[in-house]
């Protein structure tokens, strides 16, 4: 899987909606995208709140907040489907229980008339992460706030649900699940962007030959420590060796 990722471009993606389930005419009222490559974040994402035409129940309006009041000023779907296809053609989709954002985001396709794309799976491939956590946590919880306690991701912001937060969140329990990756930090960083959203690389700086020699500071006993400590959290988010140990054992 990590392989895969470092050529992939992957779409980590939540929606909210108005109830459920799609079948009784409800909608969906927000999508969060963010998108990776090479297991970091690109700085690119996708994020838009939707008017939906239709009452939001009461219900979910206590899982994600969002009211019909504040809804009212937002584009309905077939203002932005374009450039939402344009975000996630092509790309592995990852989504945590994708079978309901999937029948969400056909349906929205379908009502607009676009029926070409009413089954996005043929424009995308889909990661089910929920599925994923069974597979490999059989028997338990498997809950995104259940995944951020077992992997140890801060979802302390997570009050309410929201596409975007829960997008971001997923991405960090997706790499904890398949890597022990979770180091978000922009590609690039520090690099300059060319007002797309995607970074460009930094210039190559070469240092002189003749600078002067850094000191050399070795790691305290607390130090390695920690390191070890870490490298154990990854073994077991990852159900193999780290690298490291692996560069560590007789003969390697």
């Amino acid at each position: 899987m990590a392989n895969e990722d470092v050529v992939k471009r992957l779409v980590v993606l939540d929606t909210e909606t108005t109830g459920m389930p799609v079948g009784d005419g409800h909608r969906v009222i927000e999508i969060g995208c963010v998108e990776l490559m090479g297991r970091r974040l690109t700085g690119r994402h996708f994020h838009v709140y939707l008017q939906p035409d239709r009452d939001i129940d009461e219900g979910a309006i206590a899982v994600h907040g969002i009211t019909n009041e504040y809804l009212k000023d937002k584009p309905r779907f077939k203002e932005v489907a374009e450039e939402f296809f344009e975000f996630i053609k092509g790309a592995q989709l990852v989504i945590h229980n994708a079978a309901f954002d999937v029948g969400f985001i056909n349906n929205e396709f379908a009502l607009i008339g676009q029926q070409d794309r009413a089954d996005i799976s043929d424009h995308c491939s889909i990661l089910d992460t929920l599925a994923l956590a069974r597979e490999r946590h059989p028997g338990q919880r498997n809950s995104l706030d259940a995944l951020c306690k077992r992997y140890d991701v801060d979802n302390s912001g997570r009050d309410l649900h929201g596409a975007l937060l829960d997008a971001e969140i997923l991405a960090d329990v997706y790499l904890a699940m398949t890597g022990g990756q979770t180091n978000l930090s922009l590609a690039g960083e520090g690099s300059e962007g060319d007002g797309t959203g995607r970074q460009q690389p930094s210039p190559i700086r070469r240092l002189s030959g003749e600078r002067a020699r850094g000191p050399v500071i070795r790691a305290s006993e607390e130090d390695l420590e920690a390191h070890h400590a870490r490298l154990a959290v990854i073994e077991k988010s990852a159900g193999a060796l780290p690298l490291w140990l692996q560069l560590e054992q007789p003969g390697a």
